[in-house]
């Protein structure tokens, strides 16, 4: 008995402190706007993996007609850090930075500006085809994490944009 109640009272006190889910439901604004935003192109291998990563998370192409263009720009980055005794380096950091803009189609009109940003160590080994390796996995898996905190940030814009419109009384 004991057991069964301690997880009802935990649901009560979280419904409570006014949290719900961003994605809850068919009808969610989070969900109907990332369902109608189209990703620009992007420049470069890292922009093409980009912009894959954004339409898989957005669902893009699903809206017979966009509302919305994402607009991206990325800053990849490759800079060395360690350095062994005869002047090798030893050590990479792979940063990706994007910064993004979501613009209303039919108004011509920027909704949010903002950035996002990742980045990552890599080893340089003695096979440079190794180290090109862990190069492109990081910028992989960099592409990735950079498309999530973009989704994220579009599905906050949408949540608290709905808040903020006017609601109709009948």
């Amino acid at each position: 008995m004991i057991r069964l109640a301690a997880p009802l009272a935990l649901m009560l006190l979280l419904s409570a402190c006014g949290l719900r889910p961003l994605y809850g439901g068919v009808n969610s604004p989070a969900r109907a706007t990332l369902g109608a935003v189209q990703v620009a192109p992007i420049e470069g291998q890292a922009g093409y993996l980009v912009a894959t990563a954004l339409r898989d998370r957005l669902a893009a192409g699903d809206a017979a007609a966009p509302r919305y263009r994402l607009d991206v720009r990325l800053d990849d980055r490759i800079t060395g850090l360690g350095v062994r005794r005869d002047d090798s380096i030893s050590r990479e950091r792979r940063t990706l930075r994007a910064r993004y803009q979501l613009v209303d189609l039919a108004r011509g009109t920027t909704l949010l500006d903002a950035t996002a940003g990742s980045d990552a160590g890599v080893d340089v080994v003695g096979s440079e085809y190794a180290t090109i390796a862990a190069e492109q996995t990081a910028l992989e898996r960099l592409s990735g994490i950079i498309a999530d905190q973009i989704v994220a940030r579009l599905a906050l814009y949408a949540d608290r944009a709905a808040e903020a419109a006017p609601t109709a009384t009948p």
